[in-house]
């Protein structure tokens, strides 16, 4: 509990999860409302509704994927960094000590 309350544990990745499958749901709702009331759309739209759901079907989870999947990145970062942290905390070497080459 003190590391949430310190924000040291992250609870975004969780939310970004939620945001994912929701937006998954909102593209095939979309899709699946398109293509319920094409008929309507047709006259006004150049393109044809039925393309316009397939390719929302299509392209739609795979941009919220990219999306969320760059979200992830940079909390798993956070994380790695954490551990890299963890790993040198108490180690320090002092620069006369320090060799090149």
């Amino acid at each position: 509990m003190g590391d949430f309350l310190a924000f040291r544990k992250m609870i975004t990745p969780v939310v970004v999860q939620i945001i994912f499958w929701l937006g998954i749901l909102g593209c095939v709702g979309t899709a699946l409302a398109i293509l319920g009331g094409s008929s309507s759309l047709a006259a006004a739209s150049p393109v044809s509704p039925k393309i316009v759901a397939v390719l929302l079907l299509i392209v739609g989870p795979l941009l919220i994927r990219f999306y969320c999947e760059l979200l992830i990145v940079l909390f798993r970062m956070y994380d790695s960094l954490r551990v890299i942290e963890r790993n040198t905390t108490g180690v320090v070497v002092p620069v006369t000590e320090v060799k090149v080459g």
